[in-house]
């Protein structure tokens, strides 16, 4: 497993840089997602549940992004998955620039590559990756009022995972609430609610996944 070192891009122009990130994934057919979420939300659990169930069809690459460690990264290498450990250098998101260096140090010709963006609701939204899709996970035990206080997260995000929903009896979480905050937000956002643990929900999330990567092979 390699860990690279990655400071804040100095370039001021991140979202060209993010558009030709996408055109060569584009071209080379291969699906870039951005994975955003607060710290504890599940995002390994879901990466290594999706792995698991996609893992005889096609090659997934992970770029775990953190300002410290690399635990996330050793547990998803052990699922004989490509893993990567990005240092962040402090900086509390990723960015284009950022991204594409981390991309140049992946070895595999994967199918689909996770970048695990720094975990917080904030500055990952405001920073074009290059990412095709991007998917952030809200877990159960974080409150259905997530999309109010975070909305630009909200409005990004191509797909809104509600991870946790084993846990759902314990919280106060109104499902039907949280979706309804969220497509205020943004009409077209799919929702998947799930449990990685219990594997509910999983094969609609996997479904999507399969289907999104064929349409961006066209």
């Amino acid at each position: 497993m390699k860990i690279i070192e990655l400071h804040e891009s100095v370039t001021a122009s991140n979202d060209r840089d993010a558009d030709e990130i996408r055109k060569k994934m584009k071209e080379q057919g291969v699906l870039l997602i951005n994975l955003m979420s607060s710290p504890g939300s599940g995002k390994t659990v879901l990466l290594s549940a999706t792995i698991q169930a996609l893992k005889d069809k096609y090659k997934i690459g992970v770029m775990e992004a953190d300002i410290e460690s690399d635990v996330d990264a050793r547990h998803i290498e052990a699922l004989g998955a490509e893993s990567i450990q990005v240092h962040t250098d402090g900086m509390c998101h990723m960015d284009a620039g950022m991204t594409e260096e981390a991309l140049h140090n992946m070895k595999e010709k994967n199918d689909v590559i996770f970048l695990e963006n720094v975990g917080n609701l904030i500055c990952p939204a405001e920073f074009d990756t290059g990412a095709g899709k991007n998917v952030m996970i809200l877990s159960v035990p974080e409150g259905d009022d997530k999309p109010l206080k975070y909305p630009l997260m909200f409005q990004k995000s191509d797909v809104l995972i509600i991870s946790k929903i084993d846990t759902m009896t314990y919280f106060d979480f109104n499902l039907e609430r949280c979706q309804k905050y969220a497509r205020e937000l943004n009409p077209d956002i799919a929702i998947f609610p799930l449990s990685a643990k219990t594997e509910e929900g999983m094969a609609e999330w996997t479904d999507w996944l399969e289907s999104t990567l064929k349409e961006w092979r066209k």
